[in-house]
């Protein structure tokens, strides 16, 4: 990708989808494709790169993350080593009653959404390696960890989450695989939301900040999402969104900007069915292509 000497893009989920080549352990895996964490087997070099990252990412999200985030990134205080699940699901319960799983990689769908609908959210349990530090096809334990569950202690937002796995449920039956895909693509992977920001740094530009894990588990895109004039900012609306295709080899074209978490629950929560019905009549929109009813963001 042409983007002066930037990485390329962050590790992004590709929960849908099959792929017959996939890093971890998938033999340990119990029929919720569930394993231990097994915390005792991480060396010291994984855990000096987890730490890495995590300061990596952390000089960078007080400027573009969402407050959410940062609150609860800050009361986490996970950054000295790779997390224990058992203990941060215990936290998180009282939080939110929501509980991480520990996965050897990424997982069916049907399972994938089980555990969201459930309140359960799968964790890989693997690292990258150092010559990864930039770019990661597959979701390891610090993108999902560091991009995904410090929103899961934001009460709207880990509603939002288990109503999409409810959907997703639903949605297997419904050939909706695409549709599903692109919303949790444009929301919990490359989410923008706009705030008022009077806090510090947080004032400073439109507004604009960055909720999606792909985007705060990215050492590149998350400056791009918010800064570049390049990018396109549009108002959030769900059946253009289910209507966009995505990229997944290079920063997105488009993100698509919430005002509040509640507004985003609200708007999803509904059942899909007959919004599937009325997409399928629908022509679908290129990820760089603008639609005439696109509001600026």
């Amino acid at each position: 990708m042409a983007l002066e000497h930037s990485p390329p893009p962050p590790a992004t989920e590709g929960r849908t989808g099959s792929n017959t080549s996939l890093r971890g352990d998938y033999s340990r895996a119990d029929s919720d494709y569930v394993v231990a964490q097994d915390w005792s087997a991480y060396t010291a070099e994984e855990h000096a790169l987890y730490v890495r990252l995590f300061q990596r990412q952390s000089r960078l999200v007080p400027r573009y993350a969402c407050t959410q985030f940062l609150d609860s990134l800050a009361r986490l205080d996970a950054g000295s080593a790779i997390p224990r699940f058992d203990a941060v699901s215990a936290r998180l319960r009282r939080a939110t009653r929501w509980e991480l799983v520990a996965v050897p990689g990424l997982i069916p769908d049907d399972v994938f959404f089980r555990h969201l609908a459930n309140r359960r959210f799968p964790v890989t349990v693997w690292l990258r390696k150092p010559e990864e530090a930039e770019y990661i096809v597959e979701p390891d334990v610090f993108h999902d960890f560091f991009g995904h569950v410090p929103l899961l202690f934001e009460p709207v937002y880990a509603d939002y989450l288990q109503e999409y796995g409810r959907g997703g449920l639903k949605a297997l039956g419904q050939d909706a695989l695409d549709y599903l895909a692109r919303l949790y693509w444009y929301t919990i992977e490359f989410g923008l939301i706009r705030e008022g920001g009077h806090h510090g740094l947080r004032a400073q530009g439109n507004g604009l900040r960055a909720y999606g894990a792909g985007l705060l588990s990215s050492s590149g895109e998350l400056a791009h999402c918010i800064d570049d004039a390049a990018a396109q900012r549009t108002r959030f609306d769900l059946l253009r969104i289910m209507r966009t295709r995505y990229k997944i080899d290079s920063y997105q074209p488009r993100y698509f900007v919430i005002d509040s978490f509640e507004q985003l629950l609200a708007e999803t929560r509904p059942d899909f069915t007959p919004l599937y019905a009325k997409l399928r009549g629908l022509p679908e929109f290129s990820a760089e292509e603008a639609a005439p009813e696109d509001v600026p963001a």
